[in-house]
């Protein structure tokens, strides 16, 4: 893992592969741990180079101040296309995961010159907060007994780790490698802040930031190769809206991961790599 600074702004990067090989850059949601290890192996077996990151306000990418966040969603989108140009080597393929997924659409959009390629799991379409009324809402159960449990003790790495493994069984997510992946994230985080915590574990800074203007309407522009990969038992953001992404870019392709939830399984890797290595 290392750093590269971009337009004034520092983004933790780590690379998988030839260096020469076309470029797969992953947008964490929020941190680049988002995305798993196996996944960014087998791309690179695949003959791609792999660059995922870390976005703002989490892992090793500037930190500022994550509860009045001083950028936008369209900033995030302008540091995937000023990274993709910095590594080089020609247009990128994009993927985002999460609320990744929403800055590799806004990317896609703002700088289409950018990117060879899309990738977009477990996400959707509309900014954090109500969505479209035609789109799934959060499920109501899940996420009352998700957010009525009381916050962890951030300094405290076993603690957080803990929370971060019972939410991930509420999703219907393996607990166990969220308790891992929880204690990489916080082994990485700038300080013991609970806003810093919460925005490197939960990405909580999203539900601060300017998303307008909304680029749903905008989707039909997106001319490049797209596939869109979701959780039948996502009961975050639920599969309708992985459907309605795949309807609204042209010629889409829609991967249901029928056993998933929020997160790429290791027993899905395999399957999502060599969509996206079809992809191109």
């Amino acid at each position: 893992m290392t750093t590269i600074d971009v337009g004034g702004i520092t983004l933790g990067i780590e690379m998988f592969g030839d260096g020469d090989a076309p470029l797969v850059l992953l947008a964490g949601g929020t941190t680049m741990l988002s995305w798993p290890d196996a996944l960014c192996e087998r791309l690179a077996a695949g003959g791609r180079r792999v660059v995922r990151y870390d976005l703002r306000d989490s892992g090793e990418s500037t930190t500022a101040d994550p509860e009045a966040p001083a950028y936008t969603l369209r900033d995030l989108a302008a540091d995937a296309a000023a990274l993709a140009d910095a590594l080089g080597g020609g247009p990128a393929h994009l993927a985002g995961i999460g609320v990744g997924g929403m800055v590799a659409q806004v990317a896609a959009l703002d700088h289409p010159a950018a990117f060879s390629a899309l990738t977009l799991v477990g996400t959707r379409a509309v900014a954090p907060g109500p969505p479209d009324d035609d789109l799934p809402d959060h499920d109501g159960a899940t996420m009352r007994r998700l957010f009525a449990r009381p916050l962890p003790e951030w300094t405290d790495r076993e603690a957080v780790a803990g929370f971060m493994a019972a939410g991930a069984e509420i999703l219907g997510d393996d607990p166990v490698t969220a308790r891992a992946l929880a204690a990489r994230i916080w082994d990485r985080t700038p300080g013991t802040a609970p806003q810093v915590q919460m925005a490197n574990q939960m990405g909580m800074v999203f539900s601060r930031l300017d998303c307008a203007p909304r680029w749903r309407e905008r989707l039909p522009g997106i001319r490049v190769p797209t596939l869109v990969v979701h959780g039948r038992r996502n009961r975050f953001f639920p599969v309708g809206n992985a459907e309605a992404i795949a309807r609204e870019i042209p010629g889409a392709r829609l991967l249901v991961l029928e056993e998933a939830a929020t997160t790429i399984p290791e027993a899905a890797v395999g399957q999502v790599a060599e969509a996206m290595l079809e992809l191109g």
